[in-house]
Parts: C-alpha cells; sequence; structure tokens
C-alpha cells in the first residue's frame, strides 16, 4: 500500500511515517494542507490518503471532496484529533472511507488500514454506531447548520443563484472539471435535503443565504 500523509503537523508526520515504514508501508510523499495534498495526489497516485481535518489553506473535508472527484480511484481515510459527531458524519458524506482518531493503538490502527485495502470502511465499532444511528434518522429530523457549505459550495451557490447553473458554466468559471461541480452540486443538495437545483435556488433566496442583489 502507497500513502500519502497529509497534516500540518511536522512532527506528527514524521512519527507516522516512522511508525508506518516500521510495518513495510510505502510513504510516497508528506503535504501540510490540502492544497498540496490535492497537487501531490495527481502526481503520485498513492493507493491512499491519511488526511488530518484542521489545515491552513484548505482543510481536510474540502481535500476529501476533491479528491474523491477529481481522484476517485484513491481512498481517503481521516485521521484527526476531533471526536466531533458532525467531522464523523461530514467525511463520510465527503467519500472519506474511514474515519481514525488519533489516540488509536497502532495495533488497531493497522487492522483498519488492512481492511481498507480489502474495501472495508476504516471505522470502530462505537463510531460506526453513530453513523448508522444518523443516517437511519428521516431528513426532517436533521436541522441545517448555515455554516455547514464550505467556502467552495457557498461560492457555487452563489452562482447558482445569479442564473449560472450549467455544470459547464460554473466549472469554467471556477476553474475546475465539471465533475468537480457535480461533486459540490451533490453536496449541496444533501445538505440542504433538496432534489434539485431550482430548490436549492428557491430555498437561497428564502432563507437570505445569498445576497440577490450581489453582481
Amino acid at each position: 500500500m502507497r500513502i500519502l500523509i497529509v497534516d500540518d503537523h511536522t512532527l506528527f508526520r514524521d512519527s507516522l511515517r516512522s511508525l508506518l515504514e516500521a510495518h513495510d508501508i510505502e510513504v510516497v510523499g508528506e503535504a501540510d494542507n490540502g492544497e498540496t495534498a490535492i497537487r501531490m495526489a495527481w502526481d503520485l497516485k498513492p493507493d491512499l490518503v491519511l488526511m488530518d481535518l484542521s489545515m491552513p489553506e484548505m482543510g481536510g473535508l474540502e481535500a476529501t471532496r476533491r479528491l474523491v472527484a477529481e481522484l476517485p480511484e484513491v481512498k481517503v481515510v481521516i485521521l484527526t484529533a476531533s471526536e466531533d459527531d458532525s467531522d464523523l458524519f461530514e467525511a463520510i458524506k465527503s467519500g472519506a472511507k474511514g474515519y481514525l482518531t488519533k489516540n488509536l493503538e497502532s495495533d488497531r490502527f493497522f487492522e483498519l488500514l488492512d481492511g481498507v485495502g480489502r474495501g472495508e470502511p476504516a471505522l470502530s465499532a462505537a463510531l460506526a454506531r453513530k453513523l448508522l444511528e444518523e443516517f437511519a434518522r428521516p431528513k426532517s429530523d436533521r436541522e441545517f447548520d448555515p455554516d455547514a457549505l464550505t467556502q467552495r459550495e457557498q461560492q457555487v451557490l452563489e452562482m447558482m443563484v445569479a442564473g449560472t447553473t450549467s455544470n459547464r458554466a460554473l466549472a469554467e468559471a471556477l476553474q475546475v472539471s465539471e465533475n468537480t461541480i457535480k461533486f459540490h452540486v451533490r453536496n449541496i443538495l444533501d445538505k440542504l435535503h433538496l432534489h434539485n437545483r431550482a430548490q436549492v435556488v428557491g430555498y437561497a433566496l428564502r432563507n437570505r443565504m445569498v445576497d440577490p442583489d450581489e453582481d
């Protein structure tokens, strides 16, 4: 298994690299933010990215969404100190293949990594239960957090409200691929619990999520 480590703490990256290499796992690179991680993933094509959440320039959730959209063959597993349920739920909805906390014992860590190679999710039993409980709840029971949209998702939303709704036009304006736009739009629909772009525009205007007078 070829792994890319993404974390903004140098000491943690060094320790994790040593731990992985001691178990004969190849570390192909290290990145300290999401933007760098995406560039390196394109160049190195790792099997797995171990992704921190809280980083400068681009956090782990946004980087995970981008990687899943642009390089679907590369698996992403979140490795974080956060035990916040909302981070767990958003990570899995973003396409991560697992969510591991940094206080995990090393034996269990490697068991879960081996499972990812076999197509299994890297989740502890406790986190798997939380996910089942969350996604078993009716969508109407889940409150929408207005801060749940990422900066790029908010940008796409504002452009849709302004009248730019096709994937091609959005992709050209933001200088990204159409697949990336599709992924952002899917995330917006999921987070707002809506079914199409017309509903998104109406919802955004009714709830003052954007300024309709903006250029």
